[in-house]
């Protein structure tokens, strides 16, 4: 591919994202809020697994996205071809979704290697005369991306379901030591971070117009439950605790973090480093944590005063906790220490545990929502110097 299709790096110049790029990421709308109905119909250890493995392929398949268009120019034809091709086969992975690990697992799983394999293609051509660097690091990817796929295959095609589940789990292994492992492969050797040549700026709102897309579907969610139900007294309860804490969590990641963390990707000697760390890794638990929040809350406005089980307990507590925990170690990568408002709300999290089988859907709702109330408060009163030097 002669034609350069990569972005101009122009100092102090801040690349923002393009409307194309907003709109590859609806599907993500519609994957998102599938996985949240996984874990609704199947609340059982299993059901949560299923919607775990499927939230990291979807997560794979847009992260890496966010990655190839941090360095191609969306501008060009070529490009936006590309993201309208890897759009309509990501729709089909989300419409597989809730039998992906039924009838349509190889349906899924061909629309997730397609994906993958098409997108790196792209790369290696367009990076081959314009980024040597690049160019070898995508070869690399590629080269794990190949090792990966058979297991997807694999599993689809197996008729045992724990074979399929063994299967492809090793595939999800594969996929999340790549970048941490810098894409090692005999000969090559592994990529440097420092060559990956991230824009910052562009980097940090991808990923933080992503964390809109989850909450945006989280508001969906519990909105079409609420829609569907009677408006007693605690319906009404559960949707507006589940509307505050949905604000709450938007607070807790928006109000400092995002931004704090934003300046100190774009000005890092090592941007790559820091986008892999903070971005690709550390924004997975809070990204779960958003959907399984989701589906806790639709369980709390549908059977707002039925007595929590254990997997509803485990979604009731545990999304707030993994977003929390989400935000403790993202925010830790800009920041001197742990933010101990983050550290006790999780402690109080946990301190709920032990009785929480005596509360209802409703109230134990509350007490999640209560605890991120706190927390965001807190923060918003602890950091409020921090805040005023953000907006300078």
């Amino acid at each position: 591919m002669r034609r350069n299709l990569l972005r101009t790096r122009e100092s102090g110049r801040e690349e923002r994202v393009g409307p194309v790029e907003l709109f590859f990421d609806l599907v993500f709308v519609f994957a998102v809020t599938q996985i949240s109905h996984v874990i609704i119909a199947h609340p059982s250890l299993i059901g949560f697994i299923e919607a775990g493995m499927l939230f990291l392929a979807i997560w794979w398949v847009w992260v890496d996205t966010a990655w190839v268009t941090n360095w191609l120019d969306v501008r060009h034809g070529p490009v936006r071809a590309l993201l309208f091709v890897l759009m309509g086969a990501a729709l089909v992975m989300s419409i597989s979704l809730p039998q992906a690990f039924g009838d349509r697992a190889l349906t899924f799983a061909l629309a997730y290697v397609f994906i993958q394999i098409g997108r790196h293609a792209f790369m290696i051509a367009a990076m081959r005369l314009h980024s040597r660097d690049n160019y070898l690091n995508f070869l690399r990817i590629a080269a794990w991306t190949l090792v990966e796929a058979p297991f997807w295959i694999a599993g689809a095609l197996s008729s045992d379901p724990s074979m399929r589940l063994a299967l492809w789990t090793a595939a999800l292994v594969i996929v999340n030591t790549g970048p941490v492992g810098a894409f090692w492969v005999p000969v090559m050797g592994g990529s440097d971070t420092r060559t990956w040549d991230v824009e910052g700026h562009h980097f940090s709102e991808r990923c933080g117009l992503f964390i809109i897309i989850a909450l945006g579907e989280s508001i969906v969610v519990t909105g079409g439950a609420f829609g569907q139900v009677g408006w007693g007294a605690s319906a009404i309860a559960a949707f507006a605790t589940a509307l505050v804490g949905t604000i709450a969590m938007w607070w807790l990641y928006f109000d400092i973090g995002a931004e704090r963390a934003a300046r100190q990707l774009a000005s890092d000697e090592d941007p790559g480093r820091m986008a892999r760390l903070a971005y690709t890794y550390f924004h997975i638990p809070i990204v779960a944590g958003i959907i399984v929040t989701a589906a806790s809350d639709e369980m709390a406005v549908v059977h707002p005063n039925h007595h929590a089980g254990a997997f509803e307990i485990a979604a009731l507590v545990g999304g707030p906790a993994l977003y929390l925990f989400g935000n403790l170690i993202f925010k830790r990568t800009n920041f001197a220490h742990f933010p101990l408002s983050h550290l006790v709300g999780l402690g109080l999290l946990a301190a709920i545990l032990p009785f929480a089988g005596y509360f209802s859907l409703l109230h134990l709702s509350l007490a999640a929502t209560a605890i991120l109330v706190l927390v965001a408060g807190w923060e918003w009163l602890s950091l409020r110097d921090t805040r005023a030097s953000l907006k300078t």
